[in-house]
């Protein structure tokens, strides 16, 4: 009777284990594809991260690592990259995504590496890369990005 108790309460055990590994794995957070970053490819930019609709991320030469250097009539061409929540496509490490928090008007922008994204007014539809080279300090960015 002993043995059949001990190896009811064993089993039981088990069972409840392995119930609270399978909820673990239920908690982890998923990021909808929706809200996912991607790689995308053009004849002039090559391959190139564009935001869950399609729209092409930019950087600013003349920015600094945790400082833009885009504001006023800039920001307003070059509006910010503020979705805090996204997934990288391959390539990508997660890690190398943070924000930082303008000092011109107090509002998250997501950066890769340090440096602040961006995306080009002018840029009307997924796929558009109208923003890459301009005056040669704005560029889109893909997992071979070095700043300088």
């Amino acid at each position: 009777m002993k043995k059949a108790v001990f190896t009811l309460a064993m089993l039981l055990i088990i069972f409840a284990l392995a119930a609270c590994g399978k909820s673990t794995e239920v908690k982890t957070e998923a990021v909808q594809p929706d809200q996912a970053l991607q790689l995308l490819k053009n004849e002039k930019a090559g391959e190139y991260l564009a935001d869950p609709q399609g729209r092409a991320l930019y950087y600013f030469k003349k920015d600094e690592a945790g400082k833009s250097n885009c504001s006023g009539d800039c920001l307003a061409n070059w509006p910010a990259f503020t979705q805090e929540d996204f997934a990288v496509p391959e390539g990508f490490d997660k890690k190398d995504f943070d924000t930082i928090t303008r000092e011109d008007n107090g509002k998250k922008q997501v950066t890769y590496k340090g440096f602040p994204l961006y995306y080009f007014a002018k840029d009307l539809q997924k796929g558009d890369v109208n923003g890459q080279g301009v005056k040669d300090v704005w560029f889109v960015i893909n997992s071979e990005t070095a700043f300088e």
